[in-house]
């Protein structure tokens, strides 16, 4: 009978989008600041400021190499944990998303803005596991390859007895393989 509330996106993506946003605003620029707006069919996150250093929107979401604009606020979160490393937030971002069945968010530089646009129509897979969860779950593990299959299934929706049958479909087939002991290992995806 206890209410259960289930965010209708994923927690720990909005938090990295958040914290990029810091990392990477602008704070010459007066006035300035972070903002999160939400619309019936989106939410965004608005940092001041350009993209830097020759980057585009459609680069973020690649390997890239990264040169936060503000070098000290990112050593800070760096250090108390709220990013995990430098030039893989937007593919933390997307792998996330993807995770939870949902579209990467859309990002735009607007008015002197960046904007990370985050949709909020339901495009959730629904029903038997697809495909669609099979490279959820890779694009997960090659995101965090520490995670233990607990974690993996509260990621992605699923129960701890369906992801490990996802998981070992994923072995079976090559595409995904464990690298060192149960505790203290990490997964490796072979594409």
């Amino acid at each position: 009978m206890a209410r259960e509330d289930t965010p209708l996106l994923p927690v720990e993506a909005l938090r990295e989008a958040l914290a990029n946003a810091f990392v990477h605003r602008d704070y010459s620029v007066g006035g300035g600041s972070v903002s999160v707006a939400l619309y019936d069919d989106r939410l965004e996150i608005i940092s001041v400021g350009e993209l830097h250093f020759g980057l585009t929107p459609e680069a973020l979401f690649h390997e890239h190499e990264s040169k936060p604009w503000n070098p000290m606020i990112a050593r800070v979160f760096y250090r108390r944990g709220i990013i995990e490393t430098w030039g893989r937030g937007t593919l933390k971002i997307a792998a996330l998303m993807r995770a939870h069945g949902l579209k990467p968010p859309d990002v735009s530089v607007r008015e002197g803005s960046v904007v990370v646009a985050f949709s909020l129509s339901t495009g959730k897979t629904t029903g038997k596991t697809t495909g669609k969860t099979h490279q959820a779950v890779l694009a997960l593990l090659a995101v965090e390859p520490s995670l233990s299959i607990p974690e993996v299934a509260t990621r992605i929706g699923k129960g701890p007895r369906a992801t490990e049958r996802i998981i070992r479909k994923l072995r079976e087939a090559g595409q995904l393989e464990r690298v060192g002991p149960a505790k203290g290992g990490a997964w490796k995806v072979i594409r």
